[in-house]
């Protein structure tokens, strides 16, 4: 672990307070809880664009020297899921875990870290329902005429405060139960805790409790698995700004409630994803998973720096066209890095280390301010850009070029996009094509030129041109 910073405090915007504040941790220690997926189908780009945030916060807190412990719900039993289950006349596990396995291969092409725990919400029924009798002993919670269980939001003061909505301003329906019976509720806004057993849309999943057979609602697993895991207080809960309310609000409720503690000291939500300026939909021909993309030839790199590259709180406008340039843009960096690679002079006209000293502390002040990565890559860029040109005026040594190389290492630990992954072996014959390639330009033989290159691309490779010469890349 990297030393704390104590020069740079980091300072994030927090929803609840609406204020931008201090990262405070306990020990240097951040326990950080981040909504993950509902396994019923391939995640898309939107929920992406927020996993791809919450990875960036957890590699700029482990920039600044903290030491983070987080926790990625899965939920997999919900409306969706047993719904999917039904329908492929299959167990939910049968249903749920290809694309389980699927999340997580996506996090690994976008190069997302691993958490330190993946609860699954099937795995933390007894402790959803201890929470949940636990509320119903503090007179929060109460049993419905069907057999449901309700939490009373006016046993709740403070409900309300993250998304600063009034209580007598909430719509029916308004806390995310949206298949419950209205008249089964003592307040049209009380939401479920738990739903009794209903053959007809459960099909035979359930769970034994105190209460009779059901299920948990959708709201008390990220409040069981938080608590359990992270404790009844966290420093940081992370998603998108659609789960603010009712499902963070709810979160609150029913968390505080039962622990007599404050939930969470630092809420931070994700702003939108539209696609082409519309919002994205199947019937728009504008939805998007990652494979989706893949197989039209992008990169992970590539994609994850499309959806890195927007501010958390700015809706991200994704587009194929900003998919070229988050290409070309990775391009640059590196070709860059390929020069950089390729310096071996040990004359030095002037050292680079106070360039190198301010561009560092730029983007560590950059990330700083409630992560403002578009600074942080313009000091990205601006750095390309002088280092491109001392290299054209050939006055970076060989020991100037590992000092720069060594500080794009060290901000790739933020981005995780910048190629520095182990340079690909060219087979020797590809090799031995190339020169006489290049041999047959130098005598002018044009027609054994595109010949080569023909058999070169014929096997997978195209011609690049780089600064320090012409070599071969993989399509």
């Amino acid at each position: 672990m990297m030393e704390k910073d104590s020069t740079t405090r980091l300072m994030l915007f927090n929803t609840e307070s609406r204020e931008i504040e201090s990262i405070v941790a306990r020990d240097h220690l951040i326990r950080m809880y981040t909504c993950g997926p509902t396994i019923y189908d391939f995640a898309h780009i939107g929920n992406f664009r927020t996993y791809v945030f919450e990875d960036l916060l957890r590699r700029t807190l482990e920039f600044f020297g903290y030491k983070v412990v987080q926790a990625m719900n899965i939920t997999d039993v919900d409306d969706k899921t047993i719904r999917g289950a039904i329908a492929k006349k299959g167990s939910l596990l049968e249903f749920t875990e290809p694309f389980r396995q699927a999340f997580f291969e996506d996090l690994q092409t976008l190069s997302i870290e691993k958490a330190e725990y993946y609860p699954a919400a099937t795995d933390y029924i007894p402790e959803m329902i201890r929470v949940i009798e636990r509320l119903i002993e503090k007179g929060c919670a109460y049993v419905s005429p069907n057999g449901s269980i309700y939490f009373k939001i006016k046993s709740f003061p403070t409900y309300g405060r993250l998304s600063h909505l009034r209580q007598e301003d909430l719509l029916p329906n308004a806390s995310g139960d949206n298949d419950a019976d209205e008249y089964d509720k003592e307040n049209i806004s009380d939401f479920v805790l738990w739903k009794v057993f209903d053959p007809a849309r459960d099909g035979l999943i359930c769970w034994d409790s105190p209460f009779g057979k059901g299920r948990p609602g959708w709201h008390i697993e990220c409040s069981a698995m938080a608590m359990k895991l992270l404790g009844e207080t966290i420093d940081i809960h992370c998603g998108g700004v659609d789960n603010m309310f009712p499902h963070h609000e709810n979160e609150i409720a029913q968390s505080e409630s039962f622990s007599g503690q404050r939930f969470v000291r630092h809420w931070v939500h994700v702003e939108h994803l539209i696609v082409d300026h519309k919002k994205m939909s199947k019937s728009l021909n504008n939805f998007y998973t990652l494979r989706d993309l893949l197989k039209r030839g992008y990169s992970g790199p590539q994609v994850r720096y499309l959806l890195l590259s927007t501010h958390y709180r700015s809706q991200l406008n994704f587009s194929l066209q900003g998919l070229d340039a988050a290409k070309a843009s990775l391009g640059r960096l590196e070709d860059l890095i390929l020069r950089l690679k390729s310096i071996q002079s040990n004359r030095s006209e002037e050292s680079v280390s106070g360039l190198l000293l301010k561009a560092d502390t730029d983007f560590k002040s950059a990330l700083a301010a409630d992560l403002n990565i578009s600074a942080a890559l313009a000091v990205l860029f601006d750095l390309v850009r002088e280092l491109n040109t001392l290299s054209d005026a050939n006055v970076l040594s060989k020991k100037d070029a590992s000092e720069a190389l060594a500080l794009l290492e060290k901000w790739n630990k933020v981005l995780a996009v910048l190629p520095f992954q182990p340079e690909e072996q060219i087979p020797e014959d590809l090799t031995a094509l190339l020169r006489q390639r290049e041999q047959a330009r130098k005598e002018k033989n044009y027609a054994l030129s595109d010949q080569l290159r023909r058999e070169i691309d014929a096997r997978g490779y195209c011609l690049e041109d780089t600064p320090t010469g012409v070599r071969l890349k993989k399509k």
